[in-house]
This record gives structure tokens, sequence and C-alpha cells, in this order.
């Protein structure tokens, strides 16, 4: 089935850089957040989960976060200042004029949602896909494993999940310098912070996916979620209809 047309469009973030958003839709603005390596075409686009959004009556709009995609790729370890991600995230709002919108992201793209409801968000509800408690406590957990993967590119042992990673971010066509300066970004966000999140939230996993941690743990940590698990691993749930499927039953309840 082919895809409804994506528009795109291009806006200065605060420190200036050009970053690209991409949507589809029309009615409520939900702003999804796509996952480190990644790309908005990719986490949302290309397996129809924005168009599964789409069709329940939303505006879904699809940020490139810096370093990614069509968005801009600085080599300057100036352009990724702590939370940057999340700035660039209000900065979109902004831009927009977004005041009553849902807000939600896949992996690296739910621990900037997190970020973003930390530092003053205020969105009717919220969706944390591909994450789990660890990762957003303590988001250094992984950073040498992606340093690892970024600084030794093509000596990953086959199969591994290194090579795995390197083989994917081949398929997205990332830029190593750029996405190895993104990791000194992260800012985790703490337990007790996570419990003053009253946002109603969805919690939706791949049911084989513990990358970040537990799922189940950060739904219990939240005020107000749900869990619900999709098929798949962390690499594998992006691919499945039930993902998007179950973000469009979410926002339209």
């Amino acid at each position: 089935m082919s895809q409804p047309p994506i528009r795109t469009d291009r806006f200065a973030s605060f420190d200036g850089t050009e970053l690209a958003w991409h949507e589809l839709g029309e009615g409520r603005p939900v702003v999804l957040i796509h996952g480190y390596f990644s790309d908005a075409n990719t986490n949302w686009v290309r397996y129809g989960h924005a168009a599964a959004i789409a069709a329940m009556g939303f505006r879904v709009i699809m940020p490139d976060l810096r370093a990614h995609g069509q968005s801009a790729r600085p080599h300057d370890p100036a352009s990724y200042p702590r939370d940057a991600l999340a700035q660039d995230g209000h900065a979109l709002v902004a831009h927009l004029g977004l005041a009553d919108y849902d807000l939600g992201g896949y992996s690296l793209g739910a621990r900037t949602t997190g970020r973003m409801l930390a530092t003053g968000a205020t969105p009717r509800r919220i969706v944390f896909s591909g994450m789990g408690l660890e990762g957003m406590t303590h988001a250094e957990r992984r950073a040498d494993h992606f340093r690892n993967i970024l600084g030794n590119l093509g000596t990953h042992e086959r199969g591994s999940p290194a090579w795995l990673a390197e083989a994917f971010l081949k398929t997205t066509g990332g830029d190593p310098v750029a996405l190895l300066r993104v990791i000194d970004t992260f800012v985790s966000t703490p337990q007790e912070q996570l419990a003053r999140f009253q946002w109603p939230a969805l919690v939706v996993n791949g049911v084989e996916d513990d990358d970040n941690g537990s799922a189940a743990a950060l739904a219990d940590a939240l005020p107000d979620a749900r869990l619900v698990e999709v098929p798949g691993g962390h690499m594998s749930a992006v691919t499945k209809p039930e993902l998007g499927q179950a973000i469009a039953a979410f926002l339209a309840a």
C-alpha cells in the first residue's frame, strides 16, 4: 500500500542549527520523536505507524533529531550541549505554536520526551516506546556500547549487537562523527521526577525488548500509565503494525 504524501519543512533551532520535521495528516497535533541512529521516516513513516495515527484524526509531526535524517549534522562539540535534543523539541513546539498537543518517542525519542517533560513541556498525553526504567534514569548505561560501535566501525563480529547496529546505521546513512557527539547530550531523569509526571501515559514496548531496561518498571514508576506489549525486540518492534496501532488507539481514546 502506498504511503500518503509527507510534508517536510525546516527551521532554525535554539542555537541556529537547521532541523527538519515531517508531517502527515490533519487534526490534533502529536509530536513523535525517533530513536538513535534512526530518523523520522524509518521510525514512523516506513512501516505505516504515522499513517495509522493520522487516520484517527491526528496531525503527526515527526522531527529528525540533530545529527539524524535530513537535519543538520554539525561536528563541532559546541553544537551538542547537555539536553540539546530536548531544547530542540521545545524549539519545534514553539516554532509551530503548539499549545494543545500530544508527545512521544521511541528509544532515544522516548528519553527526549522525558527530558522535555522534565524541562517544562505540557502535552495532553505522552507515549514512551522502546524504553524502560533504566534507560530513563541511567542515560549513560549504553553510552559506552554506542561509543564502541561508532569508534570501531568495520571491526565488529558479524551477527553481534554492535555489528547489527552498524548495519542499521548504514541503512539510515548516519554520520558517525555527529552521532558520537549526540551521546554528550544525554541526561538522565531521576525516578522521583518520573513520579511527578501526571500525564496519562502509554508505555509500549516489544515483548522481547529489554535494551533500555524494564518497560513494566517504567510503567509502574509513572502515576498514570498503561503498559502495552507488541511483537518484536528493540530493532524489530518498529516494523510491526501493532506499534502504530497501539499508539493510535491510546491517543484517540
